[in-house]
């Protein structure tokens, strides 16, 4: 027994060790014989903005190999630049690019580097606009967006909490199911929003698709390991089954609004956004919905009002930070991470509540659970019209 030991530890440590040889062989004697064809260069325009009198963009090296950039240009027309700190960039270095321009607001225009290769890349803006400047009066601004997207509506929503608390068994799994059939809008939703922030702001080198599956299962199944375990809590506490149900599913929905804020603080930042009373009334409209799948579960269960302002903070509040984070510093990778984490655990609550259902009633034979999720996925894609 006691040799067998060391003989388990190599052959754990011994299949890491050989693939550690093969690879840096790869890289090393063998890299110019496996090399075939020509290796191609790729730098991405991550962010543009417009200053006074000033164009900005930062670039980013994400090809296999080391580039030079050595000239910028504004709508095909060569212009003097400052690139700092230096114009040579080595596999995920990021440069600015700093182009004196009299630029007109709201014209489309069309940022490009040419690299010492004569290959050019470029990034097109559909309507110039103003750089926000950080200041107390942009912190407030974004912190009032967050508050009205995200913590009013869901409060209003949690206001439905007695009319759904007198409703008989069958209208109460309507409501349940009802609930299902937003957060599954609500998670499809933010898996949409991931793969279009992929596609429009991240580079490829990031396979962004697969990153977004990957988080996606990852939130799912911390989500609901972390469900498993208020569950077994409820067995042996004050916990009611449906205040940790509406526990998870308040956290699920601040993922996602915390994600959503980084999206729309980004989009007011770099002007791809044009906020009004109009917009915001489609997003409360849209939201207050998540209000009543927090409140459905509660309906079971004695309620007190700073539990439910809790819940309801729990699932608002991250709208705000994510509009700020958005705002002042926005990052197309944490902001899709984000949305996947949100989607994970909605999927996860939507399961949970499944569960529940079938724990209590003879779900599968029970028109409520086809009904409740129809009109869920119904509601939510009309109040999305509107935003």
């Amino acid at each position: 027994m006691t040799s067998s030991k060391p003989v388990l530890a190599i052959s754990a440590i011994a299949p890491i060790v050989l693939l550690a040889i093969m690879i840096a062989f790869l890289l090393g004697p063998a890299s110019t014989f496996l090399q075939f064809g020509v290796v191609l260069p790729e730098v991405s325009i991550e962010k543009i903005e417009f200053i006074e009198n000033e164009i900005q963009a930062t670039v980013r090296n994400t090809g296999p190999i080391d580039v030079d950039v050595v000239l910028a240009d504004v709508n095909d027309r060569i212009q003097p630049a400052a690139i700092e700190p230096d114009t040579s960039l080595k596999r995920f270095e990021t440069a600015l690019v700093r182009i004196p321009f009299d630029w007109n607001e709201g014209q489309p225009y069309e940022i490009g580097v040419t690299i010492s290769d004569g290959t050019r890349f470029a990034k097109g803006i559909d309507a110039a606009f103003h750089a926000l400047e950080p200041n107390m009066d942009l912190f407030v601004f974004l912190g009032m967006i967050g508050f009205l997207i995200g913590v009013v509506p869901i409060m209003i929503g949690l206001l439905w909490y007695p009319f759904i608390k007198k409703l008989g068994k069958n209208t109460f799994n309507f409501f349940l199911a009802f609930t299902m059939g937003l957060l599954v809008f609500l998670g499809i939703d933010a898996v949409l929003e991931a793969t279009e922030i992929s596609e429009n702001h991240l580079s490829s080198i990031f396979n962004g698709e697969l990153l977004i599956a990957t988080v996606v299962i990852l939130s799912f199944l911390a989500l609901y390991g972390i469900g498993k375990q208020l569950t077994k809590k409820t067995e042996f506490s004050k916990l009611s089954q449906g205040l940790a149900m509406s526990l998870m599913i308040a956290i699920g929905i601040g993922f996602h609004n915390l994600g959503e804020g980084l999206a729309v603080g980004a989009a007011i930042a770099l002007g791809e956004v044009a906020l009004s009373t109009f917009l915001i009334i489609g997003f409360a409209t849209h939201n207050t919905t998540e209000g009543l799948a927090i409140a459905a579960p509660l309906t079971k269960s004695k309620a007190k009002i700073f539990k439910m302002i809790g819940l309801g903070l729990i699932a608002g509040v991250p709208a705000i930070f994510g509009c700020w984070i958005g705002g002042f510093s926005f990052s197309p990778l944490f902001t899709l991470i984000f949305l996947a984490i949100g989607a994970g655990a909605i999927f996860q609550v939507v399961l949970s509540i499944f569960q529940y259902m079938k724990e209590k009633s003879e779900i599968l034979s029970n028109t409520s659970l086809f009904a409740g999720v129809s009109v869920g996925l119904i509601v939510m894609y009309l109040t999305s019209v509107i935003i």
